[in-house]
């Protein structure tokens, strides 16, 4: 007999922003919308059910290293990269094909940012 995972999956990925205010002002630009959250505290963006949430970090400093990254699903990689580029992120793992196209960015405030176009890839409902 299966055994249910006690784990749904990522839904939440947290990154810190010396300057809240800019960092929400950043996604909303690569996004295409505002944050659905809003408070000095945390600034929340729902995208289809996931969510990235900024936080203030006093001591966020661009140089820090990423504890992990987390790579978003877009639907075509090579343009999604291009978009965070011109936007002002410099890039942090080239974007290569390994079956996938997967690469990624340091944004402005040193938060890693991961893209992944992988066609193959549904995420189930709960």
């Amino acid at each position: 007999r299966a055994r249910m995972s006690q784990f749904l999956g990522p839904r939440t990925a947290i990154y810190t922003a010396k300057h809240l205010a800019a960092a929400k002002d950043w996604y909303t630009a690569v996004l295409g919308f505002g944050p659905y959250f809003d408070e000095p505290y945390y600034v929340g963006f729902n995208i289809k059910g996931y969510e990235l949430g900024i936080v203030p970090d006093e001591s966020a400093e661009i140089t820090r290293s990423g504890a992990g990254t987390a790579y978003w699903g877009v639907p075509n990689a090579d343009a999604a990269w291009g978009r965070l580029l011109e936007l002002g992120a410099a890039p942090y793992e080239p974007l290569e094909d390994h079956g996938v196209r997967i690469g990624a960015v340091r944004d402005p405030f040193g938060n890693i940012l991961g893209v992944i176009e992988h066609p193959a890839f549904k995420a189930e409902s709960d």
